[in-house]
């Protein structure tokens, strides 16, 4: 085969250091762009980002050469020093060390869509940690309850 194709989707979640709600409606957006926009810088595009103000959820479609780890470290840091210049408000600003990467199969993906579309909707009933825990019982990931939050 000369050609290589792929199309790998992934859902990433992360959380803010601690859960703390440090993105406010007034930086939301902008955020989210950005996040779609490092996404796209790293060879990943985003398909979808959404969240609320302690986490986000982000529909890539993985690049060939990049690998979750390195997308995630990539707009993990990338998004954070971008913060920092939003404001004195925003000095202190971290995400959580770990993060959750779920497949998803092509067929999956408008459900996905509006799943982070939903966030707001959603947490008015969950938590991060409720919808976390949800999700990695779901994609039966075994996990130890004293490693996974920070």
């Amino acid at each position: 085969m000369a050609q290589s194709l792929s199309n790998v989707l992934v859902h990433l979640v992360f959380s803010t250091k601690h859960r703390r709600a440090w993105i406010d409606q007034g930086i939301e957006a902008e955020m989210h762009a950005y996040l779609a926009k490092a996404c796209r810088s790293m060879g990943a595009p985003a398909i979808k980002v959404g969240g609320v103000d302690d986490h986000v959820h982000l529909a890539c479609r993985l690049g060939r050469t990049v690998s979750v780890a390195d997308l995630v470290q990539g707009i993990k840091q990338d998004s954070s020093k971008w913060v920092k210049t939003r404001g004195e408000t925003y000095q202190a600003f971290a995400w959580q060390n770990g993060y959750g990467a779920f497949s998803v199969g092509a067929s999956q993906l408008p459900a996905l869509v509006r799943y982070i579309e939903g966030q707001r909707e959603h947490h008015r009933q969950a938590s991060f940690q409720e919808e976390y825990r949800t999700l990695l019982e779901r994609y039966g990931i075994e996990f130890d309850e004293r490693y996974v939050w920070e």
